[in-house]
């Protein structure tokens, strides 16, 4: 190929957290299919400082910026580099690829399928490998020897037959079996002495055992869809593939790091029974509901997420998952032990962000565009407060593909700001915000409703859709969150990847915004919450635009929980407000005129969202869905509580299985695919401009 070309240059090596990123000297060997790096071009006819076989790599641009990509070898070792631009970094990646894939197919020419190998994983170990040292009994050789029968010379057949994967089957669960017995024994230990059950060896051991073991399960299943795709094209019709159910259930791996006790169906709680029990999504009525706000009561749950007693129990189960992370490691796929959750999902976490429904419908109320940029600003800003609970970081559910979750807030109309000099709401700060008693039969002009629904619409990669509107005041905003988790040393970074718009339909104008990033720290003592980031509110239609800075905290001195921002008339590129101060404690807005305004999130109202009871949500809606956890969570019983949840998320990976091993898509029941975002099915801006125009024919 004429893209076949060795090319050389400086791209920036991310090394460690010490030293980060350096420059290095890269040079792309296409004949030997190696990329090589040296310090600088000077020593390029030196040995190379590293040098990674691209056959089976695998070259991934980063979505972080338009600067950064990875190169992810077959032996597991990664570069992260970084080009000067954009254009560079194309040229790199297309070369790269190019490169890969002509290796990677050269392999797979001038190699025989395994079809006639023999071989055996305990066969290369030294004389000093641990294999070796153990007892006959427990030699990884007895259920690690995997001889694949010799084939006549001349026939040509599935390079995997169903019979051989029964017989990977059956030495996967006794490889299983032999593991839960190594974790056992190493429990087993005393606390303290010599040899402990904490000892970092050991716990790694324990890592990597189990780390293994998912990863052959992973590789199992894929073998078992391929097979079955193949067999499709070649099998008459009707014709049934036994195989692919295991005769040996594979156990669920201990997700917490310690032995766990596989009760028989009939032990176990009427609840996980329940859990586990119910029917596939798309099995039950995936059409959408329309929730009667007046069946909605106002919520009385106020679970608080004080509790740092669970992290100094749980050291042990921390230090265990720990050892089964790598730096930058994509966390997606993660078990997290169960007492580092909090006691609502996802989902409601993103309700919990409209806490503030005052200001949220005061902006639609401001004269000027200026005034509603400013509006949504300081809305925007106020919301992050309340959507976390307490100081500690905990993490919310991961929401179930299908969950739902629907609340609303009504909002007295005289709590309002309306008129231009009121830059915050009018009512004086408080707790809380209750409605008069006698409003429940007062006429809807006397309040105003936001109404509020999420739905997880997708596992992998996990993205959640949220849709919240006020039609009395022609108002909606619209957004979808692709939550992407990484381990980044002694802390957990979450990039909120996706894009919101508020619709204020009075005005035709519409606003696009994102959301930073959120870090949980020192996740090893007590772990606490900040931001990070720099996002961007714009409207097109009046050219006014945010600029918002999230700043973390550097390693000496600064402040925590520092945010900076603007708001820009782009045309005449003049700055008409300037916030600055801390996200959940005191903000200071500079205006233009020379007014200064400040805000104490501490002091500022909250208003209850409204829920439907327990007894009238549906199965897939989040607190009902998460009740069981939920309940045992309060009750500190944390073995009931990775119980529960347990039975869910083993339950939600077997739909998942059979959907792709029967080729049945996930079919959403709010959400639509809107080209890379999700859309709620019926948004103000379509149902509204509808009513519009059915009046406009009556008259």
């Amino acid at each position: 190929s004429d893209h076949m070309e060795n090319i050389y240059g400086y791209l920036m090596k991310y090394t460690n957290l010490v030293t980060g990123w350096q420059y290095r000297f890269f040079v792309l060997n296409n004949d030997a299919g190696l990329l090589e790096y040296f310090v600088n071009e000077q020593s390029r006819h030196l040995k190379p400082r590293g040098t990674l076989q691209l056959a089976g790599a695998v070259i991934s641009p980063s979505d972080e910026d338009s600067h950064t990509f990875t190169v992810n070898a077959a032996s597991g070792e990664q570069y992260k580099l970084r080009a000067t631009d954009a254009k560079e970094r194309q040229h790199w990646v297309s070369r790269l690829q190019i490169c890969t894939q002509h290796h990677t197919e050269a392999i797979g020419k001038n190699n025989p399928p395994l079809k006639s190998r023999s071989f055996s994983l305990a066969s290369q170990g030294s004389a000093n490998s641990p294999g070796v040292q153990r007892r006959p009994s427990q030699n990884a050789v007895s259920f690690f020897n995997v001889g694949h029968h010799r084939l006549p010379t001349g026939k040509r057949v599935p390079i995997m037959q169903p019979d051989h994967l029964v017989d990977v089957r059956e030495m996967m669960s006794q490889a299983e079996g032999q593991q839960r017995d190594l974790i056992r024994s190493i429990e087993c230990l005393p606390v303290s002495g010599h040899l402990t059950s904490l000892d970092q060896d050991l716990l790694m051991l324990k890592a990597t055992s189990m780390a293994t073991m998912n990863c052959l399960n992973d590789c199992f299943h894929i073998l078992q869809l391929q097979h079955a795709s193949q067999q499709k094209g070649s099998l008459p019709a009707g014709t049934t593939i036994s195989w692919l159910e295991p005769k040996i259930s594979l156990a669920n791996h201990f997700k917490n790091g310690a032995a766990q006790n596989f009760p028989a169906e009939i032990n176990k709680p009427a609840s996980v029974r329940e859990e586990q029990s119910i029917a596939e999504p798309c099995q039950l009525t995936r059409e959408p509901e329309e929730i009667n706000p007046d069946e909605e009561v106002e919520d009385i749950c106020d679970d608080k997420e004080d509790d740092l007693g669970a992290v100094e129990e749980q050291r042990s189960v921390i230090l265990h998952l720990l050892s089964q992370l790598k730096l930058g490691m994509d966390l997606t796929r993660v078990v997290l032990p169960t007492f580092i959750l909090e006691k609502r999902s996802l989902l409601e976490m993103y309700a919990d962000f409209m806490s503030h429904p005052d200001l949220f419908i005061a902006i639609t109320n401001g004269t000027t565009p200026e005034e509603r940029m400013i509006r949504f600003v300081e809305y925007y800003l106020t919301s992050f407060h309340e959507g976390r609970k307490g100081a500690i970081a905990k993490k919310p559910y991961n929401p179930i593909i299908g969950e739902t979750f629907h609340c609303s807030w009504r909002m007295p109309k005289s709590h309002v700001a309306t008129d231009a000099g009121t830059n915050s709401s009018a009512h004086s700060p408080s707790e809380q915000v209750p409605l008069p008693k006698d409003t429940e039969g007062q006429a809807e002009l006397d309040y105003y409703t936001v109404k509020f629904v999420a739905e997880q619409v997708s596992h992998h990669p996990p993205v959640s859709g949220f849709y919240a509107e006020c039609v009395e005041r022609k108002m909606c905003v619209n957004a979808h969150v692709w939550t992407k988790s990484k381990f980044l040393g002694m802390s957990i970074g979450v990039t909120m990847v996706g894009e919101g718009v508020l619709h204020l339909l009075e005005h035709g104008e519409e606003y696009t915004f994102s959301l930073p990033c959120a870090y949980a720290r020192s996740i090893l003592t007590v772990p606490w919450v900040e931001l990070g980031g720099k996002v961007n509110i714009n409207c097109a239609k009046t050219g006014y635009s945010a600029s918002i800075n999230f700043h973390t905290k550097p390693f000496y001195g600064g402040k925590l929980h520092r945010v900076t921002g603007e708001v820009k008339q782009n045309m005449m590129n003049t700055v008409v407000c300037k916030v600055q101060g801390e996200w959940n404690s005191v903000l200071e807005f500079t205006y233009s005129n020379g007014e200064t305004k400040y805000v104490d999130l501490t002091k500022l109202s909250v208003t209850r969202k409204r829920v439907r009871p327990l007894e009238k949500q549906g199965p897939f809606e989040s607190r009902r869905l998460w009740q069981h956890v939920t309940e045992s969570l309060r009750d500190g019983d944390i073995d009931k509580a990775t119980e529960h949840k347990r039975a869910l998320e083993e339950r939600q990976r077997n739909e998942e299985r059979l959907r792709a091993e029967t080729e049945t898509p996930w079919c959403t029941k709010y959400f639509l695919k809107d080209g890379d975002g999700w859309v709620y099915h019926k948004p103000l801006w379509k149902t509204g401009s509808a009513t519009q125009t059915q009046q406009t024919d009556s008259n």
